[in-house]
């Protein structure tokens, strides 16, 4: 039996053992201050810097820079070298993969890859590795570093390639549009441009929609041009380039140019030209529609912008809801007189004349005496609803909803809370604060005509609207009918027997807004005022096949006179 070691033996012993343990730990401790194991500064200043750019926060990238390296250059200049690479690069995605292990350079500095992705709009997806070298405390950076792939002393640059830009048709096929960006035609005169918009360099950007592109690219900048700028213009192509400061390149990635697709609109060509022609020049517009499905036949001037009041045009939504209450019948009698006093305001009829007698003249000779008390019967909630049930306070179904993004139809709007009786009775005749489009009051006329069911206005053939853009049922169709039968009257024997037409019977109503004393007749006891003119319209009068709004801004004349007959001139067209 071997007698035991002693205490300082044992000692000796664990000393030599542990010696290797510890020479190794030694060499790991070393290699990995070197490799960059988790916790090495270069290796973690390089993650910081990647994950920042990736997220686009360009001063978290600026705060791992090195004192040298921010005294070199700006937190400004440094942010806008990095977004005028990623304009170059048309960059829509990096995704960094993490870095890599440090390499010692031998000058005391560390440079730590990254594999980077970078998908770009115009040039394709490209897979590239930054070489971050770390020094002094942080990033030791340079302009090389401002896309993965380049090498010191390079610079970015694009040469891009455009498709040719797709053509916007009318319903039968006909271009409306066509040819290339900077040099758009439209075959059919200037009457297509109140609907195609038109192509130039946008104020906004060098692009709406779709890829950056280089600065003075035409792109669309009104109308359908704009609305459906990215599907015209296709995708872009071409090469992304690094160029060595004496005029050598090389091609980091590069991609063929893709065309888009035509836009093919409901518009009739014929409809569209007379509409044109019927504005003759003026301030205002005309819509109109396909009164069985709502579809957009054409759109002249201010069709869908700028909403004015729609003065006795809106009568048509308060019979609506004076009918739907049970408020009226076409055969009551009303006194003749010249005005009502509602609210304690006297509200005379237009230009002061008598008027009344039963519903259907009422209504005929748009008489302001029985219209206006009918707003406080009817109540703010009832007329509010169903202005709403024939589209007020929505925006236009146009375009679908990523479109309405970029071209934002303007709404017709009526105040949910209107205010006191005499504000209900102002707003029953079409004024105070209620505002239309001629194409918001052609819709109007197409529920009427359409037996009660207001369609969707699409001017884009086969384009899904907004989910919320359905059929409604504003009306039942006993007072879509009793509807028809007022406004055929209109034009038999009313207000509005300019718009009659030889081929069918047309059913509509005028409208004339007062706006305001003209200039100069502020003070005069009876001023002339500033007037739009409406006529709003369908025919034929049984089974509708069209539907129209006209508005004629700060018209010398009432809409029966000069609204009525530029409607007319469409109907009489297209019928």
């Amino acid at each position: 039996m071997s007698p035991r070691p002693s205490e300082a033996e044992r000692r000796r012993r664990l000393v030599t053992r542990a010696a290797p343990i510890s020479l190794v730990a030694l060499v790991a401790f070393v290699l990995g201050a070197i490799a960059g194991v988790p916790g090495s500064p270069a290796k973690d200043a390089a993650g910081r810097f990647v994950d920042a750019w990736a997220n686009g926060e360009f001063a978290a990238m600026y705060r791992e820079l090195n004192p040298a390296s921010r005294q070199a250059i700006g937190l400004n200049d440094f942010a806008l070298a990095y977004r005028g690479a990623e304009g170059t690069a048309t960059v829509s995605g990096l995704d960094p993969h993490g870095p890599g292990n440090p390499r010692p350079t031998g000058n005391g500095s560390t440079v730590v890859p990254v594999a980077v992705s970078v998908d770009t709009m115009a040039f394709g997806p490209l897979e590239a590795d930054l070489d971050l070298p770390y020094a002094h405390g942080g990033i030791s950076w340079d302009e090389s570093l401002v896309f993965p792939g380049l090498r010191r002393g390079e610079q970015l640059e694009s040469q891009v390639e455009l498709p040719p830009r797709e053509p916007i048709l009318a319903a039968d096929g006909t271009p409306l549009a066509e040819g290339p960006a900077e040099a758009r035609a439209h075959p059919i005169g200037s009457a297509a441009i109140d609907v195609t918009g038109e192509v130039g360099v946008s104020e906004e950007g060098p692009s709406t929609a779709g890829p950056n592109l280089p600065p003075g690219t035409p792109v669309g900048v009104s109308g359908l041009e704009r609305a459906f700028n990215a599907r015209l213009e296709g995708k872009p192509g071409g090469s992304l380039l690094a160029v060595a400061a004496d005029g050598s390149t090389r091609t980091l990635a590069k991609a063929e140019p893709k065309r888009g697709a035509p836009v093919k609109t409901t518009i009739d060509v014929d409809l569209q030209e007379t509409a044109v022609a019927a504005l003759a020049g003026r301030v205002g517009g005309i819509a109109v529609l396909d009164a069985r499905n709502g579809d957009v036949r054409a759109l002249a001037g201010q069709a869908f912008s700028a909403p004015q009041p729609p003065g006795s045009t809106f009568k048509m939504v308060t019979t609506t809801a004076a009918l739907q209450k049970g408020l009226v019948s076409l055969d009551d009698e009303f006194e003749i007189t010249d005005g009502a006093n509602v609210g304690g305001r006297f509200i005379e009829n237009a230009n002061g004349e008598y008027c009344g007698g039963t519903f259907r003249q009422a209504f005929a000779e748009s008489c302001n005496a029985d219209f206006a008390p009918l707003g406080p019967e009817i109540g703010n909630d009832d007329l509010v609803a169903a202005a709403e049930r024939f589209g007020f306070n929505s925006p236009p179904s146009l375009y679908a909803p990523r479109i309405v993004a970029a071209v934002e139809p303007a709404e017709s709007t009526i105040p949910t809370e209107i205010g006191e009786d005499v504000d209900l009775g102002v707003s029953a005749i079409g004024q105070g604060e209620v505002l239309a489009t001629p194409l918001e009051m052609a819709s109007v006329a197409q529920t009427i005509g359409n037996r009660g069911v207001r369609e969707p206005t699409s001017i884009v053939a086969n384009e899904k609207l907004r989910p919320d853009a359905e059929p409604v049922q504003v009306m039942s169709p006993k007072i879509a009918d009793e509807l028809t039968e007022l406004m055929v009257g209109v034009v038999t024997e009313g207000t509005g027997t300019a718009g009659a037409i030889p081929e069918a019977q047309v059913a509509g109503k005028t409208g004339t807004a007062e706006l305001g004393p003209r200039p100069g007749e502020e003070n005069s006891p009876h001023p002339q005022q500033r007037k739009d003119a409406w006529f709003a319209a369908f025919a034929p009068a049984k089974g509708a096949k069209l539907a129209i709004g006209v508005l004629l801004v700060e018209a010398e004349a009432a809409g029966g006179e000069v609204a009525a007959p530029a409607a007319a001139e469409v109907l009489s067209a297209g019928l």
